[in-house]
């Protein structure tokens, strides 16, 4: 079938090279103009491909459609147009053009959540069921009969990235294309919309994401987690505007024991803790914030929105520096309209989006050989010097708040001292049980008490328990890719032999 793309971004590029593997032709490609210097990846994969590439920056002026455009676009003689993803509005003269009309992806289940921003607002809502429609478009905005519908759970601690890049994207694009099959075979349905349900909301915008306090905690995370990354949800506090970012209801074992962080409007002040800052919605319930975006825009962890500046910048090795310029390229590479990347050069105010940020990451994990380094990196250190201050730290193992601390108990065993820990070991830290509850270790050997260990309680289960949910669904091993992990664990030392040591006495 002879197919027009129309759309933009990575999603587009995928579904545009998908189509083409299942043996469709795809007579032209319609995109946006290249932005600061930047084509957009749907309209670069085609080129390579030799496929005609259009960039128009408007389709029709004062409500008509305009005629150079449309007499291109109809010299390509398409059946179908496949909208993917696509911000331009195109005129009903193109999309009822083709012989089988126009079909178009929107991330919500359809009626509900139609026009833009419809992840956002599938989170702020708190829908337990979030998912994708591709539908037959219309002259009306998300309106048109419903062609493929695909479900799935929308997880508590979701994002508007967690659930793309988890359900939306990769799912969204076997979606189109077995659309477009089943329009191939004849066999693809018109399902009329019910309005029952259907619901509309605005985009959304910096200025209209401001936290409402008077709501209960689930609400407040809700909104804070449907505006995560793209507006952010922000607050006044310390004079400034706040932009928090990484939020969870998983506060199950957390003490709100800490600095208090008063917020106009809020039902209580909120808690710096080393898990981060704490909030309380109207009904006394807690939610923690993992990340605070400040008002000159610098990314930190809410834990540290206390502490001072940072330590003292690291002075770099001759093969460190090595690294750093071939690192400077890379940046180069993704910002073409920057002359020269300085330290102070910033990713995101260079021009740079999302999807360059995913490209940074792949690029430099794969020059140090698979480091582990994630998304949410980029956004903690945009300017290259702190990009690379935080690339050396990571790549010389120090990267971590400090060293565990360890209260071990020490015995002479075979003219040797060992060192034992004694402790409860619970997000990360050894810690007596509550009450300072312990129990006698005993030798098996001679009966001999070999110390004194941590005896857990409930609570203390409770927190563990918490911990490893936080860690499993969280930290930052969750996040990385098979592969990355495999890298590290063929990186990672082995034990030492267990064997008995012949030479011992």
């Amino acid at each position: 079938m002879k197919i027009a793309v129309i759309g933009q971004s990575l999603f587009g590029q995928e579904v545009y090279c998908h189509l083409r593997k299942e043996g469709h032709e795809v007579v032209g490609v319609f995109t946006v103009p290249d932005k600061d210097g930047k084509a957009d990846p749907l309209g670069l994969e085609a080129e390579k491909d030799g496929v005609p590439v259009f960039k128009f920056s408007r389709w029709r002026a004062k409500g008509q459609a305009l005629p150079d455009v449309v007499a291109k676009y109809q010299a390509l003689g398409a059946e179908l147009n496949v909208l993917p993803f696509c911000s331009q509005f195109i005129p009903m003269e193109i999309i009822n053009a083709p012989q089988h009309g126009s079909i178009i992806y929107h991330p919500s289940l359809l009626p509900r959540h139609r026009g833009a921003s419809a992840i956002n607002w599938t989170l702020i809502h708190g829908d337990k069921k979030g998912g994708f429609s591709i539908f037959w478009a219309d002259d009306g905005l998300d309106t048109g009969d419903l062609l493929l519908q695909k479900e799935c759970e929308v997880l508590p601690d979701d994002t508007v990235s967690t659930l793309y890049n988890r359900f939306l994207f990769p799912e969204g694009i076997k979606g189109m294309v077995q659309a477009v099959r089943l329009i191939a075979e004849g066999k693809a349905p018109r399902l009329p919309q019910p309005e029952e349900g259907a619901t509309y909301e605005g985009i959304q915008k910096k200025e209209t994401a401001k936290i409402n306090w008077d709501q209960p905690a689930e609400a407040i995370h809700n909104w804070i987690r449907g505006n995560d990354k793209v507006p952010g949800a922000w607050t006044e506090a310390c004079e400034q505007k706040l932009t928090f970012f990484n939020s969870t209801l998983n506060t199950s074992g957390l003490v709100p024991e800490g600095d208090a962080l008063p917020i106009p409007g809020a039902h209580r002040p909120g808690v710096v803790t080393k898990a981060g800052l704490i909030l309380f919605g109207n009904d006394d319930k807690m939610l923690l914030v993992k990340n605070i975006q400040l008002e000159d825009g610098k990314m930190i962890l809410a834990s540290n929105f206390f502490k001072g500046a940072a330590s003292s910048a690291l002075e770099l090795t001759e093969a460190e520096l090595v690294t750093a310029e071939a690192v400077r390229s890379v940046w180069q590479r993704i910002l073409p309209n920057v002359l020269e990347v300085e330290d102070s050069t910033d990713f995101f105010k260079s021009g740079a989006a999302s999807v360059d940020v995913v490209r940074l990451v792949e690029e430099v994990k794969e020059l140090c050989d698979g480091l582990e380094l994630e998304n949410e990196d980029v956004y903690m250190a945009s300017t290259f010097g702190d990009f690379i201050q935080l690339l050396v730290r990571k790549l010389r193992g120090d990267d971590e708040e400090g060293e565990c601390s360890i209260d071990y108990v020490e015995m002479a065993v075979n003219k040797r001292t060992i060192r034992i820990p004694h402790q409860l070991f619970i997000g990360g830290e050894f810690v007596d049980a509550e009450g300072a509850k312990t129990y006698e270790t005993i030798n098996p050997t001679d009966g001999s008490v070999i110390c004194q260990v941590s005896l857990a309680q409930v609570t203390d289960v409770d927190k563990a328990v918490a911990a490893a949910k936080d860690a499993f669904e969280n930290g930052r091993w969750g996040k990385i890719s098979a592969r990355d992990r495999g890298r590290l664990l063929y990186r990672a030392p082995p034990s030492p032999s267990t064997r008995p040591d012949p030479t011992a006495t």
